[in-house]
């Protein structure tokens, strides 16, 4: 099934934290509630910035791995391309 996505949090400390799910939103409001990734303690999410879909869970992970691996200044140039599912998205 193609129904998961790599999803980009932009968090209380201006930092980008990439993570997969078969449902962003719901993902996004678990880290809110802190019910989701240990890096969201100590930081808070403000924002869903960078969405992508159409991936299997096998091929979501090594997309973010790849995303992770890349360097701020590229993760703000991912969030402002056309391949972001989120449109009006102004990362700094």
């Amino acid at each position: 099934m193609s129904n998961w996505q790599v999803y980009m949090i932009l968090c209380s400390d201006n930092s980008l934290y990439t993570g997969i799910s078969n449902n962003a939103e719901r993902r996004f409001q678990q880290h809110t509630s802190q019910r989701g990734a240990r890096y969201f303690r100590g930081r808070e999410p403000q924002h869903l910035v960078y969405l992508e879909g159409g991936h299997d869970r096998s091929s979501a992970s090594r997309r973010e791995a790849a995303i992770k691996k890349l360097r701020r200044s590229d993760k703000v140039r991912l969030i402002r391309s056309e391949h972001n599912k989120i449109s009006g998205i102004q990362a700094r």
